[in-house]
């Protein structure tokens, strides 16, 4: 057939070509796909990122609630100290009154010399 007269494959210069051709079609497909795609991905990283700010302010947010309940909670343990705290003020000030009191009975036996 035609060009294979000379000994040489009809497709051996196709082939050199090809690989130009392959490598620019390549690029140009590469850069097509990345231009169409770029756009929505950056829309979606856009998207990300404000949904991560936004559950990030959410948890923040839940975490305070949670500690309210929890100071919530505790008020009645509070309120248990506090009456705990007051019987024992009530004690205290007994036994003062009562060492004042003893304190003026020894100071009067003293004075009457029963107490040397």
């Amino acid at each position: 057939g035609v060009g294979s007269s000379n000994g040489s494959s009809p497709d051996e210069g196709v082939v050199e070509d090809v690989s130009l051709i392959d490598e620019k079609a390549v690029e140009q497909l590469a850069e097509g796909l990345i231009s169409h795609y770029l756009p929505d991905l950056q829309r979606s990283k856009s998207a990300l990122k404000e949904l991560t700010q936004n559950q990030e302010v959410l948890l923040e947010t839940i975490e305070q609630e949670i500690s309210k309940f929890r100071e919530c909670n505790s008020i009645p343990e509070i309120n248990a100290l506090f009456s705990e705290a007051k019987h024992y003020h009530n004690k205290l000030v007994n036994i003062r009154n009562e060492m004042m009191m003893l304190h003026e009975k020894s100071s009067k036996l003293k004075v009457s010399g029963i107490i040397f």
